[in-house]
């Protein structure tokens, strides 16, 4: 006998439960990594397309970023995100878009690449920590919702994205390849191949991506400056000892350009390079089952300009922000008993950002020359320093329940380097507490409930710092001299409550939350080349939900729910930036090796606004009508390493942008619009190939 939905209002899918088994949590630890690596195998062989991630556990959605996915993402990190519930995109173009989850972005939201942190350099956002992610040249993607958790950092309020890839096994066969083609809309191609070769005593891995396209079309047939081309190379040699135990060095080099419809400038390079040395020693002892470290370093070297990619009349500028990152962790997993695991750790980073610009004037009407901005000197405008200590308790308290706790205490520091401002020289140094402690109750084998209560602290970014009525906008932040370098660190109490249902043909997950800000960072346009930064109170709340139902052998549908409501409460009027509700239905059939699969999106309209207010990536423009859009696919698994996936994107053509979005700017050649808007009907064709 076949079950009912559970409210197909809702959501994607929840799979198991989260309780440890009581007679060992590392077993069954080693139990799940086993199980998503089997899902993932099983994903990259499958015609079916992704278009809503699962729920995984308690909390946390993991996805696959090699599957194809429906709309189909731009080649960068935040593309990808779009697809979970509770994330919206901040469009600027074709590409390196900015994350929102729940209404929260930026440094509310904590990106990992394999455990380190990058950071951008734009003083404008250009260039967000996604837009140096390449989701394909990573095995799993894990969103980790809210404050529940301190491993990763502090002040990850919204919660912690993490792009990783797989520890490397060489059972089945030494050598691993991967590689897939992309053809779309708007001459789109994207190309990616990995190879991964080793055995017992270590192993070489090496992967490369690229991708391209050219403006898309909005549905009215109107062009968007929004070309790019991005390209990606990494290399990793691991040496394994033992069983036990894993060294690894890597590295990363990757660059591109891309055109932006919202502003002056486009970006001409996004250079990336990366270092990192990781080692691992499993089973130390009886009591110390796991001891993990790594030091890394991220450089970012990002140049912008107004005539390489546009036209341009009058002045030619250029900027050329950079920003240095390094940073350590060490951390060790202790079982002091069966139903106990106690994970603790240190942890430091290290990041400087620095800028030059230049600009050429028309001389007697005559084209200006292109700016020499390499022979200016480089200035450092801000420097930041964090070291953090913490530990995590995971505690069976009995075959059904179980409780999750953590404590972090770090120390954070900011010095101001620009001497044009009257904040030169000036510190910050603050203690910031992050903790949390949550209750896991299995009712039974279909359901798990949870309740926790998180709280989390950050101190403000370089974007919120550098904010003052007399920035410019135009990539240089050092003209004036007001500042608002010292804002008060952000504060975030959350209480976080949910249920997933696992039960045959059904399974669905429901997850809410409730969150008091406290020295909220809140920015403020004040004209189009002007912004400022103050603190304020703000109470957030929402919800996501999903539900999968496998109504036969050949059909199965999906829905996913996702609602957030945010209020200013010093200035007793709606929180800028907040997303509208947001609903997703899908249908899809299997037969065979063939599969098809329809998606609908309904998004609301959004009338509480707070013109002018929001955070770094952007502030509300207006008021905004809902939409929706219907997309098909279908795909074919030709063989055991061959599949074939294509779609068609927004099928009727709708012309529309998301709430959230940047205004469209006066570009020579292009239409403006109020905001940026989405593509119109796109097609795509997506063939992978895979030896495992």
């Amino acid at each position: 006998m076949r079950h009912a939905p559970l409210a197909t209002a809702v959501i994607t899918a929840c799979i198991t439960s989260p309780v440890f088994a009581a007679e060992n949590i590392e077993t069954r630890a080693e139990e799940r990594s086993e199980e998503r690596a089997q899902q993932r195998s099983a994903q990259r062989l499958s015609p079916v397309v992704i278009t809503a991630p699962q729920t995984a556990s308690v909390l946390t959605v993991s996805t696959d970023p090699k599957a194809p996915r429906q709309p189909v993402p731009a080649h960068d990190g935040a593309d990808l995100l779009k697809n979970i519930p509770g994330f919206s995109v901040i469009r600027k173009g074709g590409t390196d878009g900015d994350p929102v989850f729940r209404g929260m972005a930026a440094s509310r939201l904590g990106i990992l690449l394999d455990g380190e942190t990058i950071m951008g350099g734009c003083g404008m956002r250009m260039d967000p920590p996604t837009a140096y992610v390449y989701p394909e040249a990573y095995d799993e993607v894990v969103m980790l919702k809210g404050p529940q958790t301190v491993k990763y950092g502090p002040g990850n309020s919204a919660g912690v994205v993490m792009f990783e890839r797989a520890e490397p096994d060489f059972s089945s066969t030494p050598v691993q390849a991967d590689a897939s083609l992309l053809f779309g809309s708007a001459e789109r191609n994207d190309q990616m191949a990995q190879v991964l070769a080793g055995g017992k005593t270590g192993y070489v891995s090496v992967n490369g991506t690229r991708a391209d396209a050219n403006d898309y079309e909005d549905g009215d047939g109107n062009k968007v400056h929004s070309a790019y081309t991005r390209w990606s190379s990494n290399a990793a040699i691991g040496w394994t000892p033992s069983a036990d135990t894993r060294i690894e060095l890597s590295g990363a080099v990757s660059d591109g350009e891309a055109r932006y419809g919202d502003r002056a400038m486009d970006g001409v390079a996004f250079e990336r390079s990366n270092i990192g040395l990781s080692a691992e020693q499993n089973n130390v002892s009886p009591l110390i089952s796991k001891i993990e470290g790594r030091i890394y370093r991220n450089y970012v070297d990002h140049v912008m300009d107004n005539f390489s990619l546009r036209s341009v009349n009058g002045m030619k500028m250029v900027s050329n922000p950079d920003r240095d990152t390094k940073g350590a962790a060490l951390s060790m997993d202790l079982t002091p008993a069966d139903s106990t695991q106690v994970a603790v750790g240190v942890d430091t980073q290290r990041n400087e950002h620095s800028l030059r610009a230049a600009s050429a004037m028309a001389m007697g009407g005559m084209e200006p020359a292109d700016p020499d901005y390499e022979d200016v000197a480089r200035e450092s405008d801000m420097r930041f320093e964090t070291w953090g200590i913490w530990t995590e308790l995971d505690q069976q308290l009995t075959d059904h329940s179980s409780l999750h706790a953590g404590l972090r205490l770090n120390r954070d520091y900011a010095k101001d380097l620009r001497e044009s401002r009257d904040s030169y020289g000036e510190t910050s140094d603050d203690t910031l507490k992050n903790a949390f402690i949550r209750y896991e109750q299995q009712l039974s084998q279909a359901n798990t409930v949870y309740a926790g209560v998180g709280h989390s602290e950050r101190g403000a970014d370089y974007w919120e710092r550098t904010k003052s009525p007399a920035a410019t906008g135009m990539g240089s932040m050092n003209s004036g001299s007001a500042s608002s370098f010292d804002l008060n660190p952000e504060k975030t109490t959350q209480l976080d409550l949910g249920i997933l249902h696992h039960n045959g043909d059904v399974s669905a997950s429901l997850s809410a939350f409730y969150a008091k800000h406290k020295d909220y960072i809140l920015i403020e346009s004040l004209s189009m080349f002007a912004s400022d930064a103050r603190n304020i109170d703000a109470t957030t709340y929402g919800a996501e939900a999903d539900a999968s139902w496998d109504i036969s052998s050949h059909w199965n549908t999906t829905s996913t729910l996702a609602w957030v409501h945010g209020d200013n409460n010093d200035d007793h009027s709606a929180l800028g930036q907040i997303p509208p509700l947001e609903l997703r239905f899908g249908v899809n059939y299997q037969l065979n090796n063939w599969s098809a699969g329809a998606l609908w999106r309904v998004v609301a309209e959004q009338n509480r606004v707070a013109i002018g207010t929001g955070n770094v990536v952007g502030q509300d423009i207006s008021k905004s009508a809902g939409f929706n859009v219907f997309s098909l696919n279908t795909g074919y698994r030709a063989g055991d390493h061959l599949t074939v996936t294509a779609g068609i994107d927004n099928l009727f053509d709708v012309t529309y942008a998301e709430h959230i979005s940047r205004s469209g700017a006066n570009i020579t050649g292009y239409e403006q619009t109020e905001r940026i808007n989405e593509p119109g009907r796109t097609y795509w064709l997506k063939l992978q190939w895979a030896l495992h």
